[in-house]
């Protein structure tokens, strides 16, 4: 039993979006139990938090982590709770950690590498990975996707052709994680094995995850000059499969693609109209964070980790590779959308290399950018990176929408991350609501709470209302931002004062408690 709180005179917004009254919260057992003026006054032995100038919302959800391994980690990581964020949506991008067999475990290991941080990833069924974390105790909530990539892996290994079967075998094992409370299924399309697979594949698999009413959440095949067919493609595998539709990340990505945000918007809204529950997430920044491998053109990684290395060291094989690169068509990577100047490598085998751009590396080794990103692949394939692809007007527009909430696409937090793991939420509040006034207080919080929770099936959270799970952040919105830079990303953000997980305070004055009350939060 956790013990009766009250949050006594903040401004409370309930999620979904009507604007903030002055009340109190009471809180007991988990639950939230009023909210209104003077609630509080009754509620005799409860322990009270002045919430006075401050905003009391729902916990934040965010749509879009990468956080699936984090609660293995030694100890507690509150970089999200220190956000504002109570509840994230993992296995997100085709990348899960189950189900796995020793075949694809293994390769997994080689090629999802910082993502799943530098853990490996034990063998077994989706079942048995939420066991494994329950067991462990996530320091917030945690609800899976299980990864296309993964069932692809382990029903048919590295290679781009499918086996007889592989998909009946794919279609079997997503079942089996929907059994197991998987919340939906994800693709990544620019990366291997995802993006070998057809429109049919994922159509097939979609079939069964809308015969358990999961969402269906993708890393599209192009987010850049093809988004629009993308979104297209996206559209008709939710459509065959009758799920909900989540188009991660959106954004206009790389210099042919800017100003296209108002097309993808159209597009999504499109599909809403044809009875597509589309919808979408973002993160508020110019820069993304990937795989190094991502700029490469799709065949580069045919056959595993392995193969790729050796035919990256033949100079004849990158000739044509180099060509595909420049090309800059669907299949070609991400080499043309941006420069090697814009391209930092934040994760590496090689230290020395971390935190410098590509077109720094090349003047230090005397090669050209495409040489240099192919030698540092082969050296490090799981090697990661940020890479500077958007344009200031279309993150407005599409921040604008109200059918785009908020997801981070966080790394683990270790090394050097984007920013966005440690402070996204308070930079899209501070930047782009209070100095910027792009959105309002109160539809910025429902893209961060109730949207989201929506969309993924989330029963009782992003929301502040009676009988509501007892998930809530406060934050001081004259203070709330973060200081964090693609080259000093793990700042703590300002402003977040308390943060409620379950009835239980886990941030407290700013500070963390040091308390694992998070749950797997199962379909």
């Amino acid at each position: 039993m956790s013990e009766t709180l009250v949050l006594r005179g903040g401004t409370v917004f309930d999620g979904l979006g009507s604007p903030g009254l002055q009340a109190d919260v009471v809180v007991a057992d988990g639950v939230v139990r009023a909210v209104a003026p003077g609630a509080g006054a009754a509620e005799t032995g409860a322990r009270v938090l002045d919430c006075t100038g401050l905003h009391v919302t729902p916990g934040f959800v965010d749509a879009h982590s990468h956080s699936d391994m984090v609660p293995l980690m030694d100890d507690p990581q509150p970089f999200k709770l220190l956000q504002g964020v109570t509840t994230e949506v993992a296995g997100n991008c085709g990348f899960s950690f189950a189900p796995l067999d020793e075949a694809s475990a293994a390769v997994v290991r080689e090629l999802y590498g910082e993502l799943g941080c530098d853990i490996a990833p034990p063998p077994g069924s989706f079942a048995d990975f939420l066991d494994l974390v329950e067991r462990h105790g996530p320091t917030n909530h945690l609800a899976y996707l299980v990864g296309h990539h993964t069932l692809r892996l382990t029903a048919n290994g590295a290679g781009d052709e499918l086996r007889p079967g592989a998909v009946e075998q794919m279609r079997r094992l997503a079942a089996e994680a929907f059994e197991a409370g998987a919340v939906g299924f994800s693709t990544g399309l620019i990366y291997p094995p995802g993006c070998f697979a057809d429109q049919a594949e994922l159509e097939a698999i979609a079939q069964v995850a809308g015969a358990y009413g999961r969402t269906y959440a993708t890393h599209m095949r192009d987010e850049g000059r093809f988004v629009e067919d993308a979104i297209d493609e996206a559209v008709a595998v939710a459509k065959a499969g009758g799920v909900r539709l989540q188009i991660s990340h959106c954004k206009a990505a790389g210099r042919a693609a800017h100003g296209k945000g108002t097309a993808l918007l159209e597009r999504i809204q499109a599909a809403r109209l044809a009875g597509v529950d589309a919808m979408g997430d973002q993160y508020p920044y110019l820069a993304g964070g990937t795989v190094l491998l991502a700029l490469l053109p799709n065949r580069a990684a045919e056959g595993g980790a392995a193969a790729m290395t050796a035919r990256l060291a033949d100079p004849a094989y990158r000739v044509g590779l180099r060509a595909d690169a420049e090309r800059g068509e669907p299949g070609d990577g991400m080499w043309a959308n941006t420069t090697a100047a814009q391209v930092i490598v934040t994760g590496h085998r090689d230290a020395t290399v971390v935190g410098r751009t590509v077109a720094d590396l090349a003047a230090r080794r005397g090669t050209d950018g495409f040489d240099t990103l192919c030698d540092l692949v082969g050296e490090d394939p799981a090697a990661m990176i940020v890479v500077e692809m958007m344009a200031e007007p279309d993150v407005r527009t599409i921040m604008a929408s109200p059918l785009v909430g908020i997801g981070s696409d966080n790394g683990p937090p270790m090394g050097l991350q984007h920013p966005r793991t440690y402070g996204c939420f308070p930079r899209l509040l501070g930047t782009y609501v209070r100095e910027q006034n792009v959105l309002t207080w109160e539809e910025a919080i429902r893209k961060a709470t109730s949207l989201i929770a929506r969309q993924f099936g989330l029963a009782g959270r992003g929301v502040l209302l009676p009988g509501a799970h007892a998930d809530v952040t406060v934050y001081d919105p004259e203070r709330v931002g973060h200081a964090g830079s693609y080259t000093d990303p793990d700042v703590t953000p300002d402003g977040v004062e308390t943060v409620v997980l379950g009835g239980r305070v886990v941030v407290d004055g700013g500070g963390f408690t040091g308390e694992r009350a998070g749950r797997v939060l199962r379909a």
